[in-house]
């Protein structure tokens, strides 16, 4: 006696030929769908990015010549030292304090508010005792002049050398006086 496995109809192996047809027909769309998309990008994609004119200056920037010379006979206007805007808001400079406050929120805050790069917080009595006890001349010689040691920074005047020195004593004037309340 032979056994014989299940018997597949005719019907099964119609359905599996168009069902495979059917597949292989999506593959082949998608596949023709995905050239077409690839090509149409191709051709307008750098028509578009070259056409912008923030693109165009900013590669203008970079291939600049980093130095310009000029030559004697020659019209050399364009070589004009144009003086640069401080840093801040919209390229405006920013207000110069007033007092010692004034500079303590608009500069000093950014660093001895967080403890940043060692900086002894505003207020700290335990990280400000040793710098206080060093005396006021040392204090005042550090922010005018700035500070390295051990992973501590100061920069000198806090960033900003367009504050007056008086300021800046009184913004360190403040910031002890911050301690001792």
């Amino acid at each position: 006696m032979v056994l014989v496995g299940p018997a597949v109809s005719k019907q099964d192996t119609h359905f599996f030929d168009v069902f495979s047809m059917v597949i292989g027909l999506l593959v082949v769309i998608a596949i023709v769908l995905f050239a077409l998309a690839r090509h149409v990008a191709g051709e307008t994609q750098g028509r578009e990015v070259y056409g912008e004119p923030d693109y165009v200056s900013s590669v203008e920037d970079r291939i600049r010549p980093f130095s310009r010379e000029a030559i004697a006979g020659q019209n050399n206007a364009a070589l004009a030292i144009v003086e640069t805007k401080p840093a801040g808001a919209a390229g405006t400079a920013l207000p110069i304090p007033k007092n010692g406050q004034q500079a303590f929120q608009q500069v000093c805050s950014t660093c001895h508010g967080q403890g940043i790069a060692g900086a002894p917080k505003a207020g700290d009595a335990a990280a400000w005792g040793p710098r206080i006890a060093e005396g006021k001349a040392t204090l005042y010689q550090h922010a005018l002049n700035g500070f390295q040691s051990n992973g501590h920074v100061m920069p000198p005047k806090g960033g900003r050398p367009d504050i007056p020195d008086a300021v800046i004593r009184q913004a360190v004037d403040y910031m002890v006086g911050l301690v001792k309340h």
